[in-house]
């Protein structure tokens, strides 16, 4: 019991931290984003509450829930988007960590129900091919179970598009915004990081060059993995 404790008072630290990187970052304006993660051994998820300022957050705010999003602490509501990141976990098993944010670059792509082309490197880097845009969701879905059925359209996408969760670490949804994750939560807020920049390093392309196509296959592999997989080489060992 007291290691199970430990554990989710460090979960809780670093889920807190990862929220503030969010506006730090300048991703996040009022309280619109949420960092969560998941430790599938004890049985846990932590999240941002819902509607905190993060100028008034507190680490102890920090909401715990089992693996269904049942809450397993009194304190505060859940972040609304708790039942999205559940399905995340529940579909993406190799993942740790759910961000989601309304990022301005990102979340314009989204509003016009678009997928990033791969256009450069810096893309390349962390997402290996074009970043995925969700179908709409339908009225019944959004009426229905809206969080929950967002996190159901991520999934139907990645299993359509037969896309690697971990090779393409983030989506748009339709109309909405960007879902990123990671193995930490540090990592999870990076991936958002990159998926805004290269959305306006996109949007600034096209302008540039209406006619531009996407990097070739070559350079898309090389560049993705000198940095992920076994033969990666960038960085310090």
């Amino acid at each position: 019991m007291l290691s199970n404790k430990r554990l989710i008072e460090e979960m809780k630290q670093r889920v807190f931290v990862a929220n503030l990187a969010l506006p730090e970052s300048g991703l996040v304006k009022l309280t619109w984003g949420n960092v969560s993660e998941i430790n599938r051994g004890a049985g846990v998820i932590v999240i941002k509450p819902s509607g905190v300022p993060y100028s008034k957050m507190k680490v102890s705010d920090m909401v715990v829930t089992d693996l269904n999003g049942e809450l397993l602490e009194e304190g505060m509501k859940p972040s609304s988007d708790l039942a999205t990141h559940v399905e995340l976990y529940k579909a993406f098993e190799e993942i740790n960590a759910v961000v989601h944010t309304h990022s301005k670059n990102a979340v314009m792509w989204a509003q016009a129900g678009r997928e990033i082309p791969a256009y450069g490197t810096t893309h390349a880097d962390t997402f290996y091919g074009e970043i995925p845009c969700t179908r709409q969701l339908t009225l019944e879905e959004v009426s229905s179970a809206y969080e929950y059925e967002t996190g159901k359209v991520i999934v139907e996408t990645f299993k359509e598009k037969k896309i690697d969760p971990l090779a393409v670490p983030g989506v748009l949804v339709y109309g909405h915004g960007p879902f990123t994750w990671g193995e930490t939560p540090q990592k999870a807020v990076e991936n958002s990081v990159v998926l805004d920049e290269v959305a306006e390093m996109a949007c600034v392309t096209e302008v540039v060059n209406d006619a531009v196509g996407s990097i070739p296959q070559y350079l898309l592999d090389k560049h993705f993995f000198r940095k992920h997989g076994k033969n990666a080489y960038y960085g310090q060992a």
